[in-house]
């Protein structure tokens, strides 16, 4: 559901930013206090690479919370008059 609207370069940016905007409302003491305690570490890149797929999973978890909007009246109506002049066209 929420999965299909974000594909590509900018669907993953979209899944980073919602994973990131979850990771701050809901843990963002906890996370301050892991974040000092892993400043520390040698293995840097690899605890990145991890965080970056936990919040890809957060961000797609976040967004399949909510039901892709509905489509805009007006793009329903110009997409029905569309249609109808194809159709008396052809």
């Amino acid at each position: 559901m929420g999965t299909g609207r974000a594909g590509g370069v900018g669907g993953r940016a979209v899944l980073l930013a919602a994973g990131i905007a979850e990771l701050a409302v809901g843990t963002i003491g906890t996370a301050l206090g892991e974040v000092r305690g892993l400043l520390g570490r040698s293995d840097l890149a690899e605890l990145a690479a991890d965080a970056e797929q936990e919040l890809l999973a957060r961000g797609r978890l976040a967004l399949d919370r909510y039901p892709a909007p509905p489509p805009a009246h007006l793009e329903v109506l110009a997409r029905r008059a569309m249609r109808r002049r194809s159709g008396d066209d052809g």
